[in-house]
């Protein structure tokens, strides 16, 4: 019978664990550290597209402090928040701009600001990661 022996094998084992459990804080930070783009170009996109009246819903876009956990997956949600001076809701006036009404086309502004932001999102998020490797810890 065959016999199979493994050397440094434990450590390995401890060092893929001491990583898994770094994992967490790092995706929150990478996750953090791309917001702030995804808002520009939210931003940036609504002003392309002449969604500006009184700049209430452009401004109104952002994001929390920390991400949360939905479903098991870490995630931070970037949108048009609260209300206008007027009380109606951004994220509607989001919508409608986004995909329409009847008598009224929508521009899906949303998704250039999505496209516009993947680069940039992409390069914040390796920027960060990078850093993570480079220090074989937590940053």
């Amino acid at each position: 019978m065959a016999r199979l022996e493994a050397k440094g094998i434990d450590e390995l084992i401890n060092e893929l664990i001491r990583i898994g459990q770094d994992t967490g804080p790092v995706a929150d930070r990478m996750l953090m550290e791309a917001a702030p783009e995804v808002k520009k170009c939210w931003q940036d996109s609504a002003r392309k597209h002449g969604h500006i009246d009184t700049g209430d819903m452009v401004n109104s876009i952002n994001f929390p402090r920390k991400p949360r956990t939905v479903s098991g997956v870490r995630r931070i949600d970037i949108y048009p928040q609260g209300k206008d001076r007027k009380g109606v809701r951004n994220a509607e006036k989001a919508f409608i701009l986004h995909y329409g009404r009847s008598g009224k086309l929508g521009t899906h502004w949303v998704d250039d600001a999505e496209k516009a932001a993947e680069p940039r999102v992409q390069a914040a998020m390796e920027r960060v990661f990078d850093e993570f490797i480079e220090k074989g810890r937590i940053i």
